[in-house]
């Protein structure tokens, strides 16, 4: 019965992310600019605590991830100015940054519902590529729309995650800084790491569903949580099947494109091939965002696909008439 679920859900979900590669192509763009406009205050956090005390910023960079966050994190406390400067930078470029994906993330979960709900039973044999085509429902103006009329929900949802985050990054970092001598061990720091991280995956994944009931319902924010409450309490052999497969090709993903980074890294050393490394290095780093943004793209259908089966077996109240986008 699960395999019988997963795979045709797995399959949907991959024809319509590719049947919308547009939104990949989106999505992965949002996403680089994130990262590097959250990178660019780290980076001046560096040479922020290198001039406070005295240091080569170069001898910081070097340093073990564990040793460079406790020696940031002393060095900051010590400077209350220079403290206060880089959280305001790292608040500014968060916020900002993150109300522009929420916009990103809007058009882009809305298009996939739509192309969902107009597509058919594309994951049924026999397979056609015609079928498969019109299945995409990219289009500029719908993409503009969808986002102006999803985006208030998806900023409140947003704050909300943001603010889990907030929360669960000071209390593992708070932990860092008390057990900055390893008293507590590497097996419990491990221990602890290892749990902050599946928490964070935890809260992704929740945060994705809700996200894609608001645009499938065109809800609000508070009936979309307590239908995916229900959704995950009624289907979550399924539902956890999915979640385990995407997550299994993301780490797949992660290890083939450390290998091929690392590769990449032998050959910037070998005399004259160095100079193809940084060509092959930005092709890889491109190969790399679009891979990963089609897997995301694909778990979106593929849970969409299971939503609209649970929701079609009645389990479902509507909370106010949906107007669809």
């Amino acid at each position: 019965m699960l395999r019988h679920a997963l795979k045709p859900a797995l399959k949907r979900g991959a024809l319509i992310a590719a049947a919308n590669w547009q939104v990949a192509l989106v999505q992965a763009t949002a996403d680089s600019l994130f990262k590097v406009l959250i990178a660019a205050p780290i980076v001046g956090g560096i040479f922020l605590v290198a001039l406070a005390v005295g240091a080569d910023p170069r001898s910081l960079i070097v340093l073990e991830w564990r040793e460079l966050t406790g020696t940031i994190i002393s060095a900051l406390l010590s400077q209350p100015l220079v403290l206060t400067a880089f959280l305001l930078a790292v608040g500014v470029v968060a916020v900002g940054g993150s109300l522009f994906t929420f916009l990103i993330k809007a058009g882009t979960v809305a298009v996939l519902v739509r192309s969902d709900r107009d597509a058919g039973p594309i994951e049924h044999p026999p397979l056609h590529v015609d079928a498969v085509a019109r299945a995409g429902r990219f289009s500029i103006d719908y993409y503009i729309e969808a986002s102006r009329s999803l985006y208030p929900r998806y900023a409140r949802l947003g704050f909300g995650l943001m603010f889990v985050y907030l929360a669960s990054g000071a209390a593992y970092l708070g932990y860092l800084i008390a057990n900055r001598s390893g008293a507590g061990g590497w097996a419990l720091t491990a221990v602890v790491t290892t749990s902050f991280v599946s928490w964070i995956t935890l809260v992704n994944f929740v945060y994705l569903l809700v996200q894609i009931v608001i645009a499938a319902d065109d809800s609000s924010v508070a009936a979309a949580c307590r239908r995916v409450a229900m959704f995950i309490r009624h289907e979550k052999r399924d539902v956890s099947a999915v979640f385990m497969v995407v997550l299994a090709l993301v780490i797949l993903a992660t290890g083939a494109s450390l290998l091929a980074a690392a590769a990449l890294g032998l050959v910037a050393f070998v005399p004259f091939f160095g100079l193809a490394a940084l060509p092959l290095q930005l092709a890889a780093w491109l190969v790399r965002a679009l891979v990963f943004q089609y897997l995301g793209l694909t778990s979106i259908g593929a849970y969409l696909r299971l939503y609209r089966d649970f929701s079609l077996e009645g389990r479902l109240k509507p909370d106010r008439k949906s107007t669809r986008l």
